[in-house]
C-alpha cells in the first residue's frame, strides 16, 4: 500500500498533537520554544481502518503502540512546530503504508543441473589439490 492511498482516508481528524521542548543542542532558541511535536493516534477508536488492517498494524508496530492502543510518533528534526508537524504526519503515513504492505511469499527454487555439476566439480578439484599437498608433505618429512 502506498502512503498516498492512506492520505485519502482523512486520518487528520483523529490525530492528537502535542508540543514540547526539543532535546539536544540548538542555542538560545531551543530553551524558549516548544518545537518537538508528538502525534498520538488511537488505533482502537479509529473508523478509517478495517479490523484486519488494525490487527496487522498491532502485530507489525507492536513496539510503537502503548498499552492504551495509541500509536505514538514524534519529530524534533526541524526548527518550527509546523515543519515538525508535517514531518511527523509524513512519518505516520509511511509507517502505516509499510505495515499494511503484504510481502509476497517466497517460492522455493532448486539449483539447476549445471550449478550442481559445477559445485561437485569444484569440490572434486579441491579434494585433489589437498591430496597432492599431503603426498608432497609426506615426502618432505622423510627427507629430513
Amino acid at each position: 500500500m502506498q502512503p498516498d492511498e492512506l492520505k485519502m482516508r482523512n486520518f487528520e481528524d483523529e490525530f492528537v498533537f502535542s508540543a514540547s521542548r526539543s532535546s539536544g543542542p540548538g542555542g538560545q532558541n531551543i530553551n524558549k520554544v516548544n518545537t518537538r511535536i508528538e502525534l498520538r493516534f488511537d488505533l482502537n477508536r479509529t473508523m478509517q481502518l478495517t479490523d484486519k488492517e488494525k490487527e496487522l498494524i498491532r502485530i507489525r508496530l507492536v513496539n510503537r503502540i502503548n498499552k492504551d492502543g495509541e500509536l505514538i510518533l514524534s519529530s524534533q528534526s526541524e526548527r518550527t512546530q509546523l515543519m515538525n508537524k508535517k514531518a511527523v504526519t509524513e512519518k505516520f503515513f509511511r509507517l502505516l503504508a509499510k505495515a499494511l504492505t503484504t510481502r509476497p511469499s517466497r517460492l522455493s527454487t532448486r539449483p539447476t543441473v549445471a550449478a550442481v555439476r559445477k559445485r561437485l566439480e569444484v569440490k572434486k578439484n579441491r579434494g585433489i589439490k589437498k591430496k597432492l599437498r599431503k603426498i608432497s608433505g609426506d615426502n618432505h618429512e622423510d627427507a629430513g
